[in-house]
């Protein structure tokens, strides 16, 4: 019988909010409670090491060990493994950026654990134990904001560059085949479609930001350029003539990515002339 934590799945924690609530362990990726009877799985895609993943409603989630094989009868695996047998409740939390824990809501063992090779802290090859794991809820899928995605991706990022060429390798050769999915939701803004077109038909064919034709023609001949607002609606920008401009592909990624001051000030300038 699960005790009454009072979370909704998509609820964020943070680490101290969670210890309180299920009085477990301020630390590690499966803390077991005695006092709620309760163990908390905590899939942290912050940290590179284990290769966690969704397929289709199935969550695979790595057991307990950062060095050498794994065991099944070793600690919280061991816990995991007989959970269908026992009252022990199991309850996941996804973290995506640091200490905001994404509660998902109870789960259950809804296969058999089976063996794969990952690399260890230490970039050597050995076997782990993967938990099959499905939501006891089945109809409580969690749509995972974008953001939360790309915070992720960057922190991921920064601990493959840092990765010496043979370490890169490694991970790389041994990623999993088949990717994991899930839904995510971006937030938004509905664009005016005459601002827009008014700032195409301004730049006549040629990027505002590089000076360089459009790289090509749509299908009805006309030139592509894609509109950028230089002042990012996410950050408050207004959806006005004054701050959108008409960008190649490869500008407008280039604004996205980098965003330069010097970049800025010059399609600033080119919209003020309406």
């Amino acid at each position: 019988m699960s005790f009454e934590h009072g979370l909704q799945p998509s609820d964020v924690l943070t680490n101290q909010e969670l210890m309180n609530i299920f009085k477990c362990a301020m630390a590690g990726g499966m803390r077991f409670s005695h006092r709620t009877n309760a163990l908390v799985l905590i899939s942290d895609h912050t940290k590179s090491l284990y290769d966690d993943r969704w397929i289709n409603n199935v969550f695979h989630y790595t057991g307990m060990g950062q060095v050498g094989d794994q065991s099944l009868d070793y600690s919280q695996n061991k816990k995991l493994y007989q959970s269908t047998h026992t009252n022990v409740t199991v309850y996941l939390f996804e973290v995506f950026t640091r200490n905001q824990y994404i509660f998902q809501g109870e789960v259950y063992l809804s296969g058999s654990p089976y063996q794969e090779e990952q690399l260890d802290r230490n970039n050597e090859l050995r076997l782990v134990w993967v938990f099959p794991l499905s939501l006891k809820n089945e109809h409580n899928e969690i749509v995972i904001p974008t953001e939360f995605f790309e915070s992720r991706e960057k922190i991921q990022e920064k601990k493959a560059k840092k990765l010496t060429q043979d370490e890169l390798m490694k991970r790389a050769s041994r990623a999993s085949h088949k990717p994991g999915s899930r839904m995510v939701v971006t937030k938004g803004y509905e664009r005016d479609v005459y601002v827009s077109e008014y700032a195409k038909r301004r730049a006549n064919g040629i990027c505002q930001l590089c000076e360089e034709p459009a790289p090509f023609h749509t299908k009805k001949g006309d030139p592509y350029l894609e509109t950028h607002h230089i002042e990012w609606l996410s950050k408050g920008g207004e959806d006005t003539i004054e701050n959108t401009v008409a960008l190649c592909p490869n500008c407008h990624r280039r604004m996205h990515s980098l965003n330069l001051k010097k970049d800025i000030e010059k399609l600033k300038v080119v919209a003020s002339k309406g």
